[in-house]
Protein backbone atom coordinates (compact mmCIF):
# COMPACT_ATOMS: atom_id res chain seq x y z
CA UNK A 1 0.00 0.00 0.00
CA UNK A 2 0.87 3.24 -0.89
CA UNK A 3 1.21 5.52 2.26
CA UNK A 4 0.74 8.69 0.22
CA UNK A 5 -2.08 7.88 -1.30
CA UNK A 6 -3.35 5.21 0.70
CA UNK A 7 -4.26 2.70 -2.90
CA UNK A 8 -3.12 -0.73 -2.99
CA UNK A 9 -1.26 -1.45 -5.94
CA UNK A 10 -3.46 -3.58 -8.62
CA UNK A 11 -3.10 -6.87 -9.31
CA UNK A 12 -2.05 -7.94 -13.17
CA UNK A 13 -5.65 -9.41 -14.62
CA UNK A 14 -3.53 -12.35 -15.93
CA UNK A 15 -0.15 -14.41 -14.80
CA UNK A 16 2.29 -15.18 -17.10
CA UNK A 17 4.34 -18.26 -17.04
CA UNK A 18 8.27 -17.78 -17.93
CA UNK A 19 7.38 -20.05 -20.82
CA UNK A 20 5.05 -17.44 -22.23
CA UNK A 21 6.99 -14.93 -21.11
CA UNK A 22 10.08 -16.54 -23.03
CA UNK A 23 7.82 -17.32 -26.27
CA UNK A 24 6.37 -13.16 -26.58
CA UNK A 25 10.88 -12.76 -26.38
CA UNK A 26 10.87 -14.92 -29.42
CA UNK A 27 8.06 -13.08 -31.32
CA UNK A 28 9.16 -9.65 -30.50
CA UNK A 29 12.32 -10.95 -31.98
CA UNK A 30 10.43 -11.60 -35.06
CA UNK A 31 7.96 -8.85 -35.41
CA UNK A 32 6.95 -6.76 -38.16
CA UNK A 33 9.00 -3.30 -37.99
CA UNK A 34 6.56 -0.73 -36.16
CA UNK A 35 5.47 -3.50 -33.50
CA UNK A 36 5.06 -2.35 -29.89
CA UNK A 37 3.72 -6.01 -28.44
CA UNK A 38 2.05 -8.80 -28.20
CA UNK A 39 -1.82 -8.39 -27.47
CA UNK A 40 -4.29 -10.63 -26.10
CA UNK A 41 -8.19 -10.43 -26.75
CA UNK A 42 -11.33 -12.90 -26.70
CA UNK A 43 -12.81 -12.39 -30.07
CA UNK A 44 -16.07 -14.18 -30.34
CA UNK A 45 -15.97 -17.15 -32.07
CA UNK A 46 -16.32 -20.78 -32.14
CA UNK A 47 -18.67 -22.89 -30.36
CA UNK A 48 -18.79 -22.12 -26.86
CA UNK A 49 -18.66 -18.05 -27.88
CA UNK A 50 -15.53 -16.81 -26.55
CA UNK A 51 -11.59 -17.30 -28.33
CA UNK A 52 -8.16 -16.79 -27.34
CA UNK A 53 -6.60 -14.68 -30.13
CA UNK A 54 -3.09 -13.39 -29.55
CA UNK A 55 -1.79 -11.24 -32.28
CA UNK A 56 0.96 -8.26 -32.79
CA UNK A 57 -0.08 -4.64 -31.48
CA UNK A 58 0.94 -1.40 -33.38
CA UNK A 59 -0.63 1.14 -31.16
CA UNK A 60 -1.90 1.21 -27.16
CA UNK A 61 -5.36 1.68 -26.66
CA UNK A 62 -5.84 3.78 -23.85
CA UNK A 63 -8.00 1.42 -21.69
CA UNK A 64 -5.66 -1.89 -22.34
CA UNK A 65 -4.08 -3.66 -19.40
CA UNK A 66 -0.46 -3.67 -19.77
CA UNK A 67 2.12 -5.82 -18.42
CA UNK A 68 5.80 -5.33 -19.10
CA UNK A 69 7.18 -8.90 -19.62
CA UNK A 70 11.79 -9.17 -20.18
CA UNK A 71 10.82 -9.87 -24.06
CA UNK A 72 8.57 -6.71 -24.63
CA UNK A 73 5.06 -5.55 -23.83
CA UNK A 74 2.05 -7.50 -23.15
CA UNK A 75 -1.35 -5.75 -23.82
CA UNK A 76 -4.48 -7.29 -22.92
CA UNK A 77 -7.39 -6.18 -24.88
CA UNK A 78 -9.68 -3.79 -22.41
CA UNK A 79 -12.58 -5.53 -23.29
CA UNK A 80 -11.75 -8.79 -22.48
CA UNK A 81 -10.00 -8.24 -19.02
CA UNK A 82 -13.05 -8.97 -17.47
CA UNK A 83 -13.42 -12.35 -18.68
CA UNK A 84 -9.79 -13.24 -18.15
CA UNK A 85 -9.38 -12.24 -14.24
CA UNK A 86 -6.83 -14.54 -12.57
CA UNK A 87 -6.18 -16.29 -15.32
CA UNK A 88 -2.71 -18.01 -16.22
CA UNK A 89 -0.99 -17.95 -19.06
CA UNK A 90 1.17 -20.41 -20.38
CA UNK A 91 2.88 -21.95 -23.69
CA UNK A 92 3.42 -25.67 -24.26
CA UNK A 93 5.36 -27.46 -26.82
CA UNK A 94 5.43 -31.18 -27.77
CA UNK A 95 5.94 -33.49 -30.85
CA UNK A 96 2.68 -32.40 -32.52
CA UNK A 97 1.53 -29.02 -31.36
CA UNK A 98 2.77 -26.13 -30.18
CA UNK A 99 0.33 -22.77 -28.63
CA UNK A 100 -0.40 -20.42 -25.63
CA UNK A 101 -2.39 -22.41 -23.52
CA UNK A 102 -4.54 -20.75 -20.34
CA UNK A 103 -6.30 -21.83 -16.89
CA UNK A 104 -8.65 -19.53 -16.70
CA UNK A 105 -10.99 -19.58 -13.51
CA UNK A 106 -13.98 -17.76 -15.13
CA UNK A 107 -14.36 -20.17 -18.02
CA UNK A 108 -17.82 -22.27 -17.46
CA UNK A 109 -17.38 -24.59 -20.18
CA UNK A 110 -15.12 -25.29 -23.58
CA UNK A 111 -16.05 -26.62 -26.76
CA UNK A 112 -15.15 -30.22 -27.34
CA UNK A 113 -11.81 -29.51 -30.10
CA UNK A 114 -10.54 -26.61 -26.78
CA UNK A 115 -10.84 -23.90 -29.04
CA UNK A 116 -13.44 -21.90 -27.59
CA UNK A 117 -14.97 -20.98 -24.17
CA UNK A 118 -18.03 -19.78 -22.34
CA UNK A 119 -18.22 -17.61 -19.15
Amino acid sequence: MNAETKTRARPAALTLTPAAEARIADLMGKAPEGTIGVKLSTPRRGCSGLAYSVDYVHEAKPFDEAIETPGGMFYIDSASVLYLIGSRMDWKEDDFTAGFVFENPNAKGMCGCGESFTV
